[in-house]
């Protein structure tokens, strides 16, 4: 599978971002939440990219299932555990591209009242956007392009390759 991402470009892209976000949080903490599965691995490198106290959260949903393809249909599988009111959140994602997953988890976290809510995504796709949404942080635009690695999966593989890939066409179905 050809990169797209080497692992070097992803490392020294999530530290500008983490260096970001530490001037930006100065002398403040932050709550990280995570979008399980897939955001987990960047989650982890940006943690350890921001140098203010920072603590971690997780949610999980479902739009994909099996497919290739999202369902459109967003179902909350897992929420957070600790309430986040008047807390700055950075709830963090593998790949906006429609957008309808973000603009869902947006709409929840803003109903538990954060101080502050802004999103980062390691990977944007615009062209796939069918409702406005935007991230915060952005370490990479990338084409429309199904991709593998880096945490992203296709049937829940390839999550543990070191970069990021674009995954074949005639692939679909392996």
């Amino acid at each position: 599978m050809e990169v797209l991402l080497s692992r070097q470009q992803i490392a020294d892209r999530v530290a500008e971002l983490g260096a970001q976000i530490t001037l930006e949080y100065a002398g403040k903490s932050v709550v990280l939440i995570g979008v399980l599965k897939g955001a987990a691995i960047f989650l982890a490198d940006l943690a350890r990219a921001i140098k203010v106290d920072a603590t971690f959260d997780f949610v999980a949903v479902s739009s994909y299932g099996r497919a290739r393809v999202s369902s459109g249909a967003v179902k909350l599988i897992k929420d957070i555990d600790n309430p986040i009111e008047g807390l700055h959140v950075i709830l963090v994602e593998d790949i906006l591209d429609t957008g309808l997953t973000l603009s869902y988890l947006r709409g929840l976290m803003l109903q538990h009242k954060p101080a502050s809510l802004k999103i980062a995504t390691c990977l944007d796709k615009p062209d796939r956007r069918l409702v406005p949404m935007d991230a915060d942080y952005i370490a990479f635009k990338i084409p429309n392009h199904f991709v593998i690695g880096y945490g992203m999966d296709y049937a829940e593989n390839y999550r543990n390759v070191e970069d990021i890939r674009l995954f074949p066409e005639e692939a679909v179905g392996h």
